[in-house]
This record gives structure tokens, sequence and C-alpha cells, in this order.
């Protein structure tokens, strides 16, 4: 009797998630097995997987910056491969005990208030140390049911359509997956991470096209993703798990609040260069590559490396490539909550806008928001300002550790 693949929860990686969503078998059929974590689940310490082929290589290369910063996704329309991309995301993940055949799926389509329906392959697979959760898609047709900013990342997708791996952003973290790196994936194949970025699926570690998951052997068609009104979503979710049969299940996306930093405490900016604000003038103006943008920027906090912003640009979004949002909110190349950008953005090309999407802005205001809270001052204050950016002791560690590589390899 041949054995599926079981979507279960790679160990600890899941914790913080507000649904945990696995698929398993029984009797040759696949089921969800669902989970509510306590909203104050601890976070558990990253474990690095073993197989990556380049770890004497943790810094990656500065991209090249356009001429002007690209359009944030609330101001634009993200392209597609055959025109924009109109975003619609999930609010409903359902899995089926079997396969879910084309009559189930139309009756699921007819269904009042339901706009949008798509299935996908599912299933888990060895990765290197550990088992990860992975869909199987279409990226044409999953494209629209991603978070707007990702939507809008043509290289995602390009990378997705040519069979590598796009993880999850905290399962990267979580396994400090090295982008480039190249994992072995059960019957001697490997995947190579081409991105991470946050999909907002509770339990879904990274994403392979439907031909990359059958050679995997995910099951096919047993994820159906929905659209519909969020206050619709609970209902509509009931007459779902009625038409899929016993055994299946219905996890609504987004259902409960996320945890959110709280805003900056408050305090005097006395020790802060002027900011710009004017059109006409500017603290870093447009530099051609990130890597230029990262030592102008550094001049808004007089003794920060600019390697320090180097370091958190790759850890927070790939210097670019991943702009979020994150589950917690946080948004563009440096990862600003809302909050915290209102208190510390700046206007760093003198376009008369700060706009936290923006690297040319984002970057000299991470600059500020560490120079605010000791970041010139090296040593134990400096470690105090990356803790301040994100509050994890294996943040600030990871973050001077890319620091310090930055320093050897541009010496």
């Amino acid at each position: 009797m041949s054995h599926r693949p079981r979507l279960v929860p790679p160990r600890a990686v899941m914790a913080g998630l507000a649904i945990l969503t696995a698929l398993g078998s029984v009797a040759g059929s696949a089921f969800l097995i669902l989970h509510q974590p306590a909203a104050d689940a601890p976070e558990a310490a990253g474990t690095p997987l073993s197989d990556v082929r380049d770890l004497t290589a943790p810094v990656s290369p500065f991209p090249v910056l356009a001429s002007a910063p690209s359009p944030s996704p609330s101001q634009a329309p993200s392209p597609g491969a055959d025109g924009p991309v109109a975003p619609t995301p999930p609010r409903l993940i359902a899995v089926a005990r079997e396969q879910v055949g084309e009559a189930t799926l139309r009756e699921i389509a007819a269904l009042k208030d339901v706009t949008k329906v798509a299935v996908a392959d599912g299933g888990a697979v060895r990765f290197s140390a550990a088992t990860l959760n992975l869909l199987a898609v279409d990226p044409a047709e999953y494209r629209p049911w991603a978070p707007k900013a990702i939507a809008g990342e043509p290289e995602v997708w390009d990378a997705l359509a040519r069979g590598e791996f796009i993880a999850e952003s905290k399962t990267a973290g979580h396994y400090r997956l090295q982008l480039g790196g190249e994992y072995e994936a059960g019957g001697g194949s490997r995947l190579r991470v081409a991105a991470s970025a946050p999909f907002g699926l509770p339990g879904v570690d990274g994403l392979v096209t439907k031909e990359v998951g059958r050679g995997l052997g995910l099951v096919p068609g047993v994820a159906v993703l929905v659209h519909t009104p969020a206050s619709k979503a609970a209902s509509v979710g009931s007459r779902i798990k009625r038409l899929l049969g016993p055994g299946a299940q219905v996890v609504v996306i987004g259902a409960r609040r996320a945890v959110t930093s709280p805003p900056p405490a408050a305090r005097p900016d006395t020790t802060l260069p002027p900011v710009a604000g004017r059109p006409g003038t500017s603290l870093v103006g447009r530099p051609g590559s990130y890597l230029d943008l990262y030592k102008l920027s550094a001049g808004v906090c007089p003794g920060l490396s600019w390697t320090v912003l180097a370091a958190i640009g790759q850890v927070e979004s790939g210097h670019g490539r991943n702009n979020g949002p994150s589950s917690a909110g946080a948004l563009g190349p440096m990862q600003f909550m809302p909050a915290t950008w209102k208190a510390y953005g700046v206007d760093g090309d003198g376009d008369g806008k700060a706009d936290i999407w923006s690297p040319y802005d984002a970057v000299p205001s991470a600059a500020r928001y560490l120079c605010a809270n000791g970041g010139g001052l090296g040593g134990a204050k400096l470690r105090s300002a990356v803790y301040r950016y994100n509050h994890s002791w294996d943040y600030v560690n990871k973050v001077l550790g890319i620091a310090d590589s930055y320093a050897r390899a541009y010496a």
C-alpha cells in the first residue's frame, strides 16, 4: 500500500502562528488537523539546517537600485505577465480527505458570497534536517492570491516557474535558510531557495510548482483556497465543509488579530541631524545601489557603521527583494511598523514625502531610529539599539555577525 506524504508542523517553527495546519494520511486519505496555540506561545530558538551548500558566505550581494523607487503597493497595481495582478487574498483554506473533484469545485465556486476558488496540491517533505509543509501551485493562477507586495515582485514568480523553492519568511528565518542555497528534498532531489516571502497561509512553509510537487510526491488537489468577504468567511466555511464531506476541515485566515509591536516610547531627538522634508533637499539622494545607499545613510548617525544597516537590510528584506507586509504588519525594505515609521520616517531623497516603501527613505530612517537609541555609540549601546529594532537577542547576534562579514568582504 503506497503512503502519501503527511503535512505536519515542522518542529517548533509554527509557534506563534494563529493556526497550525497539517495534512496527514489515514487509510490512504488526506485530512487536516487544526490547532490554535496560546496567543503568548513562546518563540522557539532557531535551528539551522545542516545541508546548505555554502555556509561560508552569509552575506548577500547588493542589488542595483532604479533611478526612482518603485511605487508602493498602495499606489499602483502589481504588474503580471499578462497585465496587472488584482490581489484577492484567500479568506479560507480547506483541506479534504482526498482529491477534490471538479464537480465539487464547481459547487464551491457557485456558493453565495464565494468570489474566487483555486486548488493546490499539498504535503510534507523532508527538507534537509527538517520536515516542511509545502503547497504546489500554478504560479500564474496563484499569484493574485499572494499579498499585494509579493504579487508585484516578478522575480519571485519567475523563480517559482523555474522550479525553485519560495520559503515562507518565518520558516526561512527559523531555519536560517540561505537564499541561493540548495537543500536535499527527498529522493535524491534538491531544491534551491530562491526567495522568502510572507504568504499568509497558516501552517504552510513554502511554495513549489505543481510539476515539482509531483516529483516530491505531494497529494494532488486536496487544498482549496477561497476568496470571500471577511464578514462572510465563517458562514461560507461551514457550507464548504459540508460539501467536502466527513473529515474535511476549513480554516478562516486572519480570524485572529496579529500581535503587533507597541509604538516606540517618546524620547527627544535632539541628537539627530535635521530631517530633510522639502523638495530639492535630501539626506542621501538616489544612489545607484544598495551598497552606496547604506554607506550614505550611515552618515545620518555619526559613529554607526554602514555594515549594520546593510545587515539589517539583508535580514529584513534581502535588500528590498521581499518588502512585506510581514505577519505583524511591518512594511518596506527595512520592515518598519507604521507607528515607528510615523515617529522616525524621513524623506531621504528630497521628493517631498517620507515613503515607507522607498529604500531612499527607509534606509536613512533606519539609521535615524538606531541613532535615537544609541546606535552610533558602539558596544553595548549598539547592541541595545539593534535589539530595539527587533526584540530578539538572536536577531541582534545575527545582524552583528552579518555586519562583521560585510566589513571583511568590503574591507
